[in-house]
């Protein structure tokens, strides 16, 4: 278990393994609680609220549809210009 000091201000650095195994940057946000007399941190990923519609159980049904639909070349394109892609996207079945 790594030890760690507490410095000016109580700040802490975490650990170069412990940043590499949750995957913690610069500038991302850490959840604090008490627990049986000690602290534990967790990393809290925020999203921006025009960012939330993204991570909606809707939203990522659709995006695993389309991984699906590029990997089986279920794709319309590539275009050489806008015209022609736009006139594929009218013409297509849905």
């Amino acid at each position: 278990m790594p030890l760690i000091k507490v410095k000016q201000n109580y700040q802490i650095t975490l650990p170069n393994s412990l940043r590499k195994d949750l995957n913690v940057s610069v500038g991302d946000y850490m959840e604090i609680d008490r627990q049986d007399g000690g602290l534990v941190l967790r990393p809290v990923k925020v999203v921006h609220p025009d960012q939330a519609y993204f991570y909606t159980k809707e939203w990522q049904k659709g995006e695993a549809e389309a991984d699906k639909d590029i990997a089986k070349g279920n794709v319309l394109g590539p275009f050489d210009n806008l015209t022609d892609g736009l006139a594929a996207v009218k013409s297509a079945k849905v």
